[in-house]
Formats: C-alpha cells, structure tokens, sequence
C-alpha cells in the first residue's frame, strides 16, 4: 500500500515538473522583438541625463497622472486609473532578451513621477481596454526615445494619429555626439520647388522623408518644416526618402 501511494505521489511530482516545462517554453513572446542592449547601459544615468538628449515633442499633452507601475517597456499604469500602452512601439515580452532594459529605462523616466500623455485620437484603445498614447516627460517623447535608444521596434497598426516611422528615423531629435542639441543637418525648405497651393508631395526638412499631401504625417507636420514638391522625382532627387506609411 505504502508503495503504491509513493508511486502516486512521484507520478504526480513527475507530471507538475512537466506542466511547468511546458508553460515556460510556450511563454507569450508577442512578435519576438528583442535586443541585447545591458541593463548597465544606463545604471550610471540619470532621468535627466537621459532626456537632456532629447528636444521637445510636437506631441500636445492631453492628460496627466503619476505613474504608479511600469508593467514592461510599453506599458505603465497611471493613478488615475488608465492603463496607458505606448502607441507606435513595441519592447521585449517578459523572459525575452532585452525585456529588463527596456522596463528599467521606462521605469528611470516614468516611475512615481507625473507624466503626460497624448492620447491616440484615431484610436483610443487597444483590443485589452489599455488607452494607446505618447508618454512625455519633462516635454519629451518617451515613445521615441525608446525607438532611438534601440529598446523598441516600430509597431505601426492604423488607424492611428501618430507616425512612429518619423520617431525612429529622424536623427534631428537625438544628439548622437554629447551636446544637448542636434548639429544634423537636413534638407532646407529652401530646396522647395513648388507653392503649396500646386504641391502634390510634401516633404519634411527635418526626417527628409516625403508625403503625398494628404498622409497623416504631412497633416501632423510642423509648417516651418514642410517642403513643397510637384512630382515624386523631383523629391528624389533632393534627397528626400518616401514616407513607409503613404508609400508616395
């Protein structure tokens, strides 16, 4: 008796072990995005060390709230009861490489601080009921940051107010040398070879990408940067790349 009960317990040892191996190796990765930035990358810095790189976002904040959890890279909870997913971007899953940089990173910037949010006009929340917005800090765009720094893919899932392709490529928002402004140089508007009125393509001095007028990352464009062209080619030629949301 005594060894058939031992031989019930091992077998159900055995079978737990089992069930434990296969819910780790079945754990959700999401897309399988993940990097091998260190997590040591920004132990020595701090929150303003990081955003002193950054100039401020044309992102309008629309709400605020202290952040009271930081769930992963791409997800924080706010005291006023929203749950906010970072639009246009997309980090590590929990147990994939990359995952505790990129949440410490957030958790640097964000954590028991106020933040604001611009929330997604075209889309206000995701399928799990998460408000989809940028997150500013201190005037600065969080999203992109994340884009810049590597810790983040693009996740572009329209319809959606934001462009994250102008995030993650324009170099005029990060100083990559050690100042605190960008010395990159981009197409001037001076370039331009068409009025606005006539215009079928506009271009952005600052990205040097090139949108067919009526993109949403034209229409989310600041005047000062928009450059005017009447034909595809002649945007070519100027060195401007097509915007990857349009496809002009």
């Amino acid at each position: 008796m005594d060894i058939t009960k031992k031989h019930i317990i091992l077998t159900l040892v055995i079978l737990i072990i089992a069930l434990g191996a296969v819910s780790v190796a079945s754990a959700y990765t999401g897309t399988g995005f993940s990097h091998d930035i260190p997590t040591s990358k920004y132990n020595g810095l701090s929150d303003s060390d990081i955003l002193n790189k950054y100039n401020k976002t044309d992102c309008h904040v629309e709400e605020t709230g202290i952040c009271t959890k930081v769930v992963d890279g791409d997800t924080i909870y706010l005291d006023n009861g929203k749950k906010i997913r970072f639009v246009g971007v997309n980090t590590p899953e929990r147990g994939v490489d990359g995952y505790s940089t990129s949440k410490e990173f957030v958790q640097k910037l964000c954590l028991n601080k106020e933040v604001g949010i611009d929330i997604d006009n075209s889309k206000y929340t995701d399928r799990y009921g998460r408000t989809l917005a940028v997150v500013i800090v201190d005037g600065k765009n969080v999203n992109e940051m994340l884009l810049k720094e590597g810790l983040a893919e693009i996740m572009y899932m329209p319809p959606s107010e934001f462009n994250p392709f102008e995030w993650g490529t324009d170099s005029t928002h990060v100083d990559t040398t050690h100042s605190s402004s960008s010395t990159t140089t981009s197409p001037s508007s001076a370039e331009s070879t068409a009025s606005s009125d006539s215009a079928n393509y506009i271009g952005n001095a600052n990205s040097g990408k090139f949108h067919v007028a009526g993109c949403t990352g034209a229409n989310r464009m600041s005047e000062n940067n928009k450059v005017f062209f009447s034909s595809r080619d002649d945007a070519i030629n100027q060195g401007y790349t097509p915007c990857k949301m349009c496809n002009p």
